[in-house]
């Protein structure tokens, strides 16, 4: 099996060439070529400084890469009960290992069956889907003619939600004691125009959040849905969690950040969280500022993670975590729009 994440540059001197990957896309940036070309060029220069100041505070480098292979250590583990020999292969959209790289060690391997498995809890067009598509080109591209089976979004399975509610239940009862805490479920901004365009992604968003508060069980509990890590001049979907900070600082309470679409620890959460809207809190006047750990390894999270490929070996096609389609009709986005 493969599972798969963004990535992020290993080196000082990957930044650049990382952010090329990324802004080529065209999932990312929804223009035709050869505009997109010239404009990801572009982007990618003007970003390249700010992003290495961004990644000098972690070490010069993003930690998915470390963190994604533990993880696939612990999965693997897992599901070793699940075939006379099991394999995960890690692959990232836009930085090593690449899904051309994957690709051939999958072949080599000559697997019977793949299941891919994103590392992304809720299906967006922009990491999901554009992973799973390069994933299968690449696969036809090297001759790989093994079935696969797809896992393609869990925004409310109980793996996932038992690890992340455990690690915000500690959290808000250390931001209780300095006054009724407000918490901040936290996502990674997309722009609206994608959203517009059929993508599923802040419907399953929300659709964590509420699944999270349900299973906290605090009837009092000041919660909200807010977003991170927007760029540019293009409109985002909100609130900004920077925001929601600032306003908590207004009206004199306790935050509790957690991030709810992020499964390892990186830059938007070791810097964007921990260091920007720290301070952020501190200059408005935020009684008491907690971040809650992402989910890792966290045994709930690996355990579902492995209930999630027993149940997608055998489909032949994309499913969630309950089934073929978990998003409404209106979001033609989905991955199983056209068969449902």
């Amino acid at each position: 099996m493969a599972v798969f994440n963004l990535g992020g540059p290993d080196t000082p001197e990957a930044i650049h060439p990382f952010l090329l990957n990324l802004f080529s896309d065209p999932a990312i940036l929804r223009i035709p070529n050869p505009l997109r070309w010239i404009a990801a060029r572009v982007i990618a220069g003007r970003r390249a400084t700010a992003s290495a100041e961004i990644y000098g505070k972690v070490g010069g480098a993003s930690s998915i890469l470390p963190a994604t292979v533990e993880q696939a250590e612990a999965l693997k583990r897992e599901i070793s009960d699940t075939a006379e020999q099991v394999e995960v292969f890690v692959f990232m959209r836009y930085w090593h290992p690449l899904v051309k790289e994957a690709v051939g060690r999958i072949r080599d391997f000559g697997p019977d069956r793949i299941v891919l498995l994103p590392l992304y809890p809720q299906f967006s067009t922009t990491t999901t889907g554009t992973s799973i598509k390069a994933f299968r080109e690449e696969a036809r591209r090297q001759g790989l003619a093994a079935p696969q089976d797809i896992v393609c979004c869990y925004p409310a399975h109980h793996g996932f939600l038992d690890a992340a509610t455990a690690h915000i239940r500690k959290s808000l009862n250390e931001a209780s004691r300095h006054g009724a805490p407000r918490l901040l479920l936290s996502a990674h901004a997309l722009p609206q125009r994608t959203i517009n365009a059929g993508d599923p992604y802040q419907w399953q968003v929300e659709l964590t959040s509420a699944a999270i508060v349900e299973a906290l069980g605090r009837a009092d509990l000041d919660w909200i849905t807010c977003y991170q890590s927007r760029v540019g001049p293009v409109r985002w979907i909100g609130p900004s969690t920077e925001d929601e900070v600032r306003r908590a600082g207004a009206d004199g309470v306790p935050v509790v950040v957690a991030p709810i679409a992020f499964v390892s620890e990186h830059v938007e959460t070791l810097v964007e969280i921990d260091m920007e809207f720290r301070q952020a809190a501190c200059e408005t006047g935020v009684p008491f500022f907690t971040r809650c750990p992402t989910v890792a390894v966290d045994c709930h999270f690996i355990r579902g993670l492995g209930d999630l490929v027993r149940g997608a070996i055998g489909n032949e096609g994309v499913a969630s975590d309950i089934g073929p389609r978990r998003c409404p009709m209106r979001f033609g986005a989905c991955p199983n729009a056209k068969s449902a």
